[in-house]
């Protein structure tokens, strides 16, 4: 047996000639690991020792026809290496890896954008990514790329042969996060927040204690490992929950339960739960306003870049939430909790970069959702809309320089002149029969941004982008929960009746509209008879749904009446704020025309 220096062991048969052909035949060190009963840190010692090293092969991006000044280099075990190091001041970046639903190109604007602010820093940037069809990925975006997977050995491999100062791993997603602990481990300097500070964000209980040191409120919440302590969980907390497992990206898997035998049938269907990878459960806050908050910390000071406000509920992810900034339903006293908050949360996670924080405000409460001391998928919306490269400054912030050296310290989002809305586009009219209603995890394949001196504007502009655009007459179908029967309801309500449209709804909604004096056409829920609500949106008869579920069982009422509205091209909302928006928007279309302005026409207003 061969020993190696944390006392593992790699089979005696395993020669050179051995390691070196499995190598050749694309066989990751973790693999054969696996296959020999030993650790991927002593296969990797044991191959180094044994001077078995990739070298760098060069994809020529100009053919031999004149020399190439943007090459891209992939690894293989042969012998002449075509990467050559220099001796400047560099630093690498992992990307975001392969892309798919979940995992937003947003990742990639971040890794482009921080490219961009190395340079300017007179920093050779080089990127590691394996998705072709990125920015990032592009051969004349970096100094150098190599197209590698993003796996601890090939990153180890990468450092090790161009002894760069640092690596960027917080504005790739969850994908380079993963790693990081690993790559510390093996004494690659992390630029930016710590391992540490990332995880402290990601462990339940860690974070629990924190927030509770810091005099912050969040829902309350519990950690299970089984079937069984899930369960206990859930009833300590109160229904509904919302349950996920750990270190997810996307909302991946994540679901809200209203019951027992939700949660159980949630853990049989969870996979590998066990004290290294426990479900976290939250009591998940009905009917509140989600915000979001993105700033970078410089270890010091606290920019915040912007405040955002979900006019989806509470509980439904955020890259599926329509947002606006700057927010528009929030009182001042809640507004400075949020970015107080944010601020002693940058502090004490020790954060150098961008950090995401989610907020939801119920009854007046600000409570702490999340944290993600890395980019997030509202980077570029923020950016664009406050007119601040937000991931260019945390890749500045990371390699030493500080908010106050880049004169954007004490940066207020809220001088900003005009207000901007992002809008979610879904794939649901390509697959027919999912379920539609939202929720914790990611459905959305895009979004679009709409821009105007008013909110009814930017409105418009948005849900036209996203295709969905909004009737100007008509008749709306309201039904709304008992807890949205009062007078923000009302008003919302009337509206509509200003603007010219006729009112259709459920019985109990049709008799609280009756008894504030506005006249109503009753409609049966689905499973009440025929003609139904959704009979009437497939006659062309509705053309607005405004239907707030609360609770399970109108879940089903939203699921029948949702796809009939997908499937008409009828518009649909699921909130009180989002139809409060949507009237907005209806009257801006029917009374102004929309005007079209640049991005850099409404920062020039603002910067004036």
């Amino acid at each position: 047996m061969k020993a190696t220096p944390k006392g593992k062991a790699v089979p005696s048969r395993v020669t050179r000639e051995i390691l070196l052909k499995a190598k050749q035949y694309g066989f990751s060190d973790r693999q054969l690991a696996h296959l020999w009963g030993t650790s991927e840190k002593a296969v990797r010692q044991l191959r180094k020792d044994f001077g078995i090293i990739p070298v760098y092969k060069t994809v020529d991006t100009c053919a031999a026809e004149f020399e190439a000044h943007t090459p891209y280099h992939y690894s293989t075990y042969d012998q002449e290496n075509e990467s050559i190091r220099s001796e400047k001041r560099k630093v690498v970046i992992l990307g975001g890896g392969p892309n798919r639903i979940g995992q937003g190109i947003e990742f990639d604007y971040c890794c482009v954008h921080g490219v961009y602010a190395l340079e300017e820093e007179g920093i050779e940037t080089i990127m590691i990514n394996c998705n072709p069809e990125t920015v990032s990925t592009d051969y004349d975006t970096t100094d150098k790329l190599y197209f590698e997977p993003l796996t601890l050995e090939d990153v180890l491999n990468i450092y090790e042969h161009e002894q760069p100062e640092g690596v960027i791993v917080s504005f790739g997603g969850q994908t380079p996060l993963k790693i990081a602990k690993a790559l510390e481990d093996h004494g690659v300097r992390i630029l930016g927040t710590s391992p540490e500070g990332i995880d402290l964000a990601e462990d339940r209980e860690r974070f629990g204690a924190l927030l509770k040191k810091l005099k912050i409120p969040h829902p309350m919440y519990g950690t299970a490992y089984s079937v069984s302590s899930a369960v206990l969980v859930a009833e300590q907390i109160g229904y509904p929950v919302l349950i996920r497992p750990s270190y997810v990206l996307g909302g991946r898997a994540m679901e809200i339960c209203y019951s027992g035998e939700a949660v159980r049938e949630y853990m049989k269907k969870a996979v590998d739960v066990s004290p290294e990878h426990p479900v976290l459960i939250d009591k998940f806050l009905e009917d509140a306003f989600e915000f979001d908050v993105d700033a970078v910390a410089d270890g010091r000071d606290v920019l915040i870049g912007g405040v955002m406000e979900h006019i989806e509920e509470a509980g439904i992810h955020s890259g599926d939430s329509s947002c606006v900034i700057p927010p528009y339903m929030i009182s001042e006293r809640n507004l400075e909790e949020i970015k107080a908050h944010t601020v002693k949360l940058a502090k004490a996670l020790k954060v150098v970069g961008l950090i995401n924080v989610q907020y939801a405000v119920k009854d007046g409460v600000v409570y702490v959702l999340e944290v993600n001391p890395r980019a997030s998928r509202t980077v570029p919306f923020v950016s664009k809309a406050v007119g601040l490269p937000l991931a260019k400054i945390a890749a500045k912030v990371m390699v030493g320089r500080t908010l106050e050296d880049l004169g954007v310290r004490d940066f207020d989002f809220r001088t900003v002149k005009h207000i901007s809305v992002k809008e979610a586009v879904f794939p649901f009219s390509k697959f027919p029969r999912v379920p539609v209603f939202l929720g914790p995890e990611m459905r959305s394949t895009g979004e679009v941004m709409g821009v105007s001196p008013t909110i009814g504007g930017a409105i418009a502009k948005a849900q036209m982008g996203a295709g969905n655009t909004l009737p100007t007459e008509g008749r709306v179908f309201i039904s709304v929960n008992d807890s949205d029967k009062h007078d923000v309801t009302l008003n919302i309500v009337k509206d509509y009746v200003r603007l010219g449209f006729l009112l259709v709804a459920t019985e109990g909604t049709a008799k609280f509209l009756r008894a504030q004096g506005l006249e109503c056409q009753k409609v049966f829920k689905v499973n009440e008879g025929r003609p139904n609500v959704v009979d009437m949106i497939k006659n062309g008869e509705i053309q607005l749904v405004i239907n707030t579920p609360l609770g399970e069982g109108s879940r089903y009422d939203e699921y029948a009446i949702g796809w009939a509205a997908i499937e008409h091209r009828v518009s649909f909302v699921t909130t009180l704020s989002a139809a409060a928006t949507a009237v907005k928007g209806i009257e801006r279309q029917k009374f102004q025309e929309l005007e079209v302005r640049s991005l850099q026409e409404y920062q020039r207003e603002t910067e004036s």
